[in-house]
């Protein structure tokens, strides 16, 4: 990853939609001694995200855009990072793709958390769509993110059983879990810790 990591640790910002669940684990993370990152920004392309009251309750900077216009929102979120000496950014249920000119200026530097066993279900919907596959297995995966849509280079993931009672909430749930223990240890990884 090209990103020391000596006593400081490394400048992260964690991206989200939703609830912040992954969020708040990784903030609990980055809290420990093993971990190499620190949370210090939070950005959220909505503004009543309920995972933006981690970042109020953690005192974490936010910022909040809208991306109607992507391009804009894009570089005043450039300059807000490089302002606030971001290294790596965290993909959390991010719901806003990032186009190629911003992916290029963090090359390397950007993790994301997918809900299923990559290179299986990209994009939305995905517990629905593996129980109507009737899949017997689901799962999370954590990648570095590219120019394609979750095809960025696997670093980690977790194989869920499904059951067959399980509802796409259900599974959600149960898939969740699982990726509040695999963003920490897909981050170590990512720096052979």
């Amino acid at each position: 990853m090209g990103l020391s990591t000596g006593y400081n640790k490394i400048r992260t910002a964690v991206f989200i939609s939703g609830t912040g669940s992954n969020l708040k684990s990784l903030i609990k993370f980055s809290k420990t001694n093993k971990s190499p990152i620190s949370i210090d920004f939070v950005v959220s392309n909505n503004s009543k995200a309920k995972g933006l009251n981690y970042a109020k309750k953690f005192k974490i900077n936010k910022k909040v855009l809208n991306f109607q216009n992507k391009k804009l929102s894009e570089n005043k979120l450039i300059s807000v990072l490089i302002k606030n000496n971001i290294e790596m950014i965290c993909l959390a249920g991010f719901m806003k793709i990032l186009s190629k000119n911003f992916i290029k200026k963090f090359k390397g530097k950007i993790l994301n958390i997918h809900p299923s066993l990559l290179p299986k279900y990209k994009g939305l919907n995905t517990h629905e769509r593996v129980l109507n596959n009737r899949e017997k297995f689901s799962g999370c995966t954590v990648h570095f993110v590219n120019t394609r849509l979750d095809s960025g280079k696997i670093i980690l993931q977790k194989k869920v059983r499904i059951s067959k009672k399980d509802t796409d909430t259900s599974l959600g749930k149960k898939i969740l879990a699982q990726e509040h223990k695999l963003y920490p240890k897909a981050i170590l990884k990512t720096f052979n810790l």
